[in-house]
This record gives structure tokens, sequence and C-alpha cells, in this order.
């Protein structure tokens, strides 16, 4: 097999904990992975991810990043405290307009040395927020920059190498604590995270074909690529490339339940409010409206339908997103 030709640094406190979160209302075994302690600007699940794209920033003789997201997004405010840990000044491209006060996100963001650009744009605007990223990466370069440009989420092929690794992560810890995992369940926007659990998951099967391994279901939160089964098979065939693997993804191994979102990105549920007080009351995990919250509901609502039993092993992954809770409203 091919050495994988990629670099990383060094930014996430890892492996998290794999913590038993006791009985799901089926009677199955519910268990965290607390992604939302990787430590990196108070941690949360793009710590993973750019472990890899500051990586190759670096290799590119970056000299700042460049992202853009919502406008408490939590990976514009973890790509800021990278940009910290390794002296690259950082520029966000932020939805919406620049706030009286900072909070919540933003507020950290500005704290770790981030330049907040704010457009005034939806939240769910994607495209256009993706265009100001690109228009801004051109200034840069024109005023003798090398930025190191990165899309919403971080979810390329390489920032998608995080959660192929922590697949592998996930499994050494189910063997360690002697349980064979039925499915994994997570928060899908952007589909980063999604594309490299699926990588993983290919990978693990074509070393082991004989090997019990646990369903990939996504909890999609926002319309777009989130919802795009091709362009989630398409990220982790990237990452399976760099890798050095032959073997592919289909879109017959992305699995997306959309009945979570609501109407839209960052548009409260009253599902996702519910598994916010049935997670903290029951294990004290603190979940955020936007994201994590909506895909725990997804856990809930399918474990509600009939898809677990008393024997089941279900793994949420906590994708982190504390800052947005102590944000007015």
């Amino acid at each position: 097999m091919a050495q994988p030709k990629i670099t990383s640094v060094t930014l996430a406190t890892l492996p998290t904990p794999l913590e038993a979160g006791g009985k799901l209302p089926s009677g199955a075994n519910l268990w965290i992975k607390r992604d939302d302690l990787t430590g990196l600007g108070v941690g949360g699940n793009k710590a993973r991810k750019l472990e890899f794209l500051c990586g190759e920033a670096l290799n590119n003789d970056a000299t700042c990043l460049v992202t853009v997201g919502a406008a408490q997004s939590n990976h514009c405010r973890m790509t800021a405290a990278a940009g910290a840990r390794l002296n690259l000044p950082t520029h966000l491209v932020l939805s919406g307009v620049k706030p009286k006060q900072l909070e919540g996100n933003q507020l950290l963001a500005e704290m770790f040395g981030a330049q907040l650009h704010h457009t005034g744009l939806d939240a769910n605007d994607w495209t256009n927020l993706e265009a100001a990223r690109a228009e801004l990466t051109e200034k840069l370069i024109r005023d003798g920059q090398r930025p190191h440009s990165i899309p919403i989420g971080g979810s390329t092929g390489v920032g998608a190498l995080g959660y192929a690794s922590a697949f592998d992560e996930i499994i050494s810890q189910c063997e360690t604590q002697r349980f064979v995992a039925d499915a994994i369940l997570f928060t899908t926007s952007s589909g980063g995270t999604h594309a490299g659990l699926v990588a993983g998951l290919i990978r693990a099967r074509a070393n082991d074909p004989q090997k019990v391994l646990p369903k990939i279901i996504g909890i999609g939160v926002a319309k777009g690529v989130a919802l795009n089964t091709y362009r989630v098979a398409e990220l982790a065939n990237e990452s399976l490339t760099l890798l050095g693997e032959t073997v592919r993804a289909t879109q017959d191994d992305v699995l997306i339940d959309a009945n979570y979102m609501g109407s839209d990105y960052a548009v409260p549920t009253q599902a996702a409010a519910d598994a916010t007080i049935w997670a903290a009351h029951r294990g004290a995990w603190v979940l955020d409206p936007v994201y994590s919250a909506k895909g725990f509901s997804g856990l809930l609502g399918r474990d509600a339908n009939g898809e677990f039993n008393a024997d089941s092993n279900v793994i949420f992954i906590h994708t982190g997103g504390l800052p947005s809770l102590f944000v007015m409203h």
C-alpha cells in the first residue's frame, strides 16, 4: 500500500473519551463519543479536521488562514484557535452583520486573534458565503499573502482524514470496552465528518471483510451538500485516495436522515430543544440548538421509531458547540 501523502499537526487532545450513556428508551445501550473534549479553543469535532488542514497549510508555506461560516460557526472559532496555536493570522468570513457586542464563538474567535469579516448574508446562504471567502482570498493574494483558504466546515478530502482516523479510534475503544457498535450517529451539515467516517468504514471493511462494523448514520441539519449523498461519497473517496487505498465508497454507503432538520440550518426545532434537556438531565451532556441537539434528536427519534432494541449499542458523536449557548437571541 502506498504511504499516505499527508501531513498533520497536533492540535487536538486525543483520544477523546467514549462514555457509557445508560439506556435509551428502547433499552439500547447509549455511548457518547466526547469530541466536544478535543481541547482546541474550547473543543469540538473540527479540531480533528484542522490537524490535517493546517498540516496542508504549513506544507504550502501559508502566511495566513481563511475560512467561512455562519455567525456562530464552531468551525470558524476553532480555525481561529488553530491559527493562534500555529502563529498564523486568521480571517473569518461570517454571515450576518457585526453585532454591537461580540458573543459566543465570535467573542472567542476575536480573543484568539482572528479578523472577523461580516458579510450581512444569511447563515444558510452557503453559495454567496463561499463566494465571499473566494473574494477575500483573492484580495489577500493581491496583497502579497499566501492564504490557505478552507471551505465551510473544513469539508475537503484532506479535512475528512480527521474522521477516517476517528473511526479507527472509535472501533479500538469499542474493542477495549468489549462491545460491538451497531450504529454511529452524528450531526452532518457540510459533509466532512460524515465523509471521513465513511472512508474509515470502507477501509476497515476492506482490511477485514468478516469484521462486524457499525452503520454510519448522519442526521442532516442543512440543505445543500449535507443532503447530497454523492458529494459525501466523493469526499470519502478523496480521503481514501490520500490514504493510498484503492477501495471506493458509493452513494449506497452514505445514509443521511433529514427528518430532524426543521425548515433549515440554524432554525430551532422543538425536538432539538427536547433532546437538549434529555441529554442534560441524563448525562450532563451540553448540546447546542443549531447542530448537536438536532443530531441527538435524530438519534432519539430513530430509537422511538423502533430502529434499536435492548441488544443494540448506539454511539453518538458529540461534536461540541458549547459557546453558542451563551448568545442572546
